[in-house]
């Protein structure tokens, strides 16, 4: 099983491009299309150990953009559809969000809910700076811990510098 993963990661990883194919995977998996970036980070991390921060860091980095274009096409998406008549469930959610405001961007980690999520902060107008804010410190936790996680489960694999 090992072999096998130890063959599949290079391709993952893509090293011969490196940094900035961890950035463009990370910027489309942060939109609407399913597309995970954990893989890549962890590739090139394994290949490459001593890039443990600044994969995390363009990781981070290129996954917050991608949640800056989400937040526009949800501000885009409300000028078009004003007049929409919400379910009484959305009317919650939509409450819910408005009442947590930009703070609930730092949901936009989690998979399924946080690339929407960022499309709905847009689409109730919550103020952009602090969204993206909020965005960049929940994705550099995600990426932080699960590629963290992954390197302690593997003693060895990563230098975290020094």
């Amino acid at each position: 099983m090992e072999a096998w993963i130890d063959q599949l990661l290079p391709l993952l990883a893509l090293p011969k491009f490196g940094l900035s194919t961890v950035f463009i995977i990370s910027f489309i998996s942060a939109t609407l299309l399913p597309l995970g970036s954990e893989p890549a980070v962890f590739g090139l991390v394994k290949l490459n150990p001593d890039m443990f921060w600044p994969a995390i860091l363009v990781a981070t980095a290129g996954n917050t953009l991608g949640g800056a274009l989400d937040w526009w096409m949800g501000y885009g998406a409300h000028k078009v559809a004003d007049k929409y008549k919400h379910s009484s469930h959305h009317t919650r959610v939509l409450a819910w969000l408005e009442r947590l405001g930009p703070k609930a961007c730092l949901l936009a980690w989690m998979p399924l809910v946080g690339d929407p999520l960022c499309a709905v902060a847009g689409w109730l107008k919550l103020p952009f700076w602090p969204c993206l804010a909020y965005m960049a410190i929940g994705k550099f936790l995600r990426y932080f811990l699960l590629t963290g996680s992954l390197a302690w489960a593997f003693p060895g694999l990563v230098h975290l510098g020094g």
